[in-house]
């Protein structure tokens, strides 16, 4: 059963990718890849809402790990995705894009779980 709703998770996920995508081509597409950074910013504070607020307070959450934490977030982030869009970065000479890229990508997910964490206690 779990491998089902990682299946439903990761294609809702993915479809949520998609859409961002879109939305960023058509609206803020500059050369700096905001698609892949609101996608990633929008998984970790799923992942953060899902793991601390929503399974704590379920006694029966098996179905809801594999559906939104390993399904959703899962086909939603994309950490290959900003690898490669910042190594593209670098090589067409955007240096301080591709370190920007880096610094506010990882430092945002992390800072948005770490508070979630917080605000649990």
């Amino acid at each position: 059963m779990n491998a089902l709703f990682i299946f439903i998770g990761g294609g809702l996920g993915s479809l949520m990718r998609y859409a961002i995508n879109i939305f960023s081509a058509k609206y803020i597409s500059n050369g700096f890849p905001f698609s892949t950074l609101i996608s990633n910013f929008l998984a970790c504070s799923l992942l953060g809402i899902v793991t601390v607020m929503i399974i704590p307070k379920h006694t029966d959450s098996s179905w809801i790990h594999p559906l939104f934490v390993v399904g959703v977030c899962g086909g939603f982030s994309t950490f290959s995705t900003f690898s490669s869009e910042t190594l593209d970065l670098f090589q067409s000479g955007h240096t301080f894009l591709g370190m920007l890229n880096i610094i506010i990508s990882i430092g945002t997910c992390l800072g948005i779980l770490y508070l979630t964490q917080l605000s649990a206690k």
